[in-house]
């Protein structure tokens, strides 16, 4: 399935990015602010993501596992709490995301956007990435 057909879900969107990557997080802020999202952030640890998701809104949330000597699950729980949609974007093993998180999308990197905006925004989304 060409999931590109879906890139224009995230018009109008305020997207989190949490990447400790520069590069690559400044590449997905690029490519979304294109398709016209408004990036919030990106944050490169748990301490800013959570601040940022305190102070600001939110439609769905990209989210790298690893982040330096840290996992990001603390920022998947908030965001759950909160009811924003999120996805995983990792180049690690999926096996290192806890159990409960399973039923939440799985991107590899670099990030597939086309892939995450099903997961994040269309009706029938939420299925797991691989």
């Amino acid at each position: 399935m060409d999931n590109s057909i879906y890139l224009s879900l995230f018009a109008g969107k305020h997207i989190l990015i949490v990447e400790d990557e520069y590069f690559l997080a400044d590449e997905t802020r690029q490519k979304l602010e294109q398709l016209g999202a408004i990036v919030v952030g990106p944050a490169a640890n748990v301490q800013d993501a959570l601040d940022l998701i305190a102070s600001s809104k939110i439609d769905g949330a990209i989210l790298d596992v690893h982040l330096g000597d840290e996992f990001v699950f603390p920022v998947a729980e908030e965001l759950e709490q909160a009811d924003v949609p999120f996805v995983f974007a990792t180049g690690y093993d999926p096996e290192v995301i806890p159990a409960r998180f399973a039923g939440f999308a799985l991107s590899g990197k670099p990030t597939e956007l086309g892939k995450i905006a099903v997961a994040l925004f269309a009706p029938d989304g939420g299925t797991v990435l691989n």
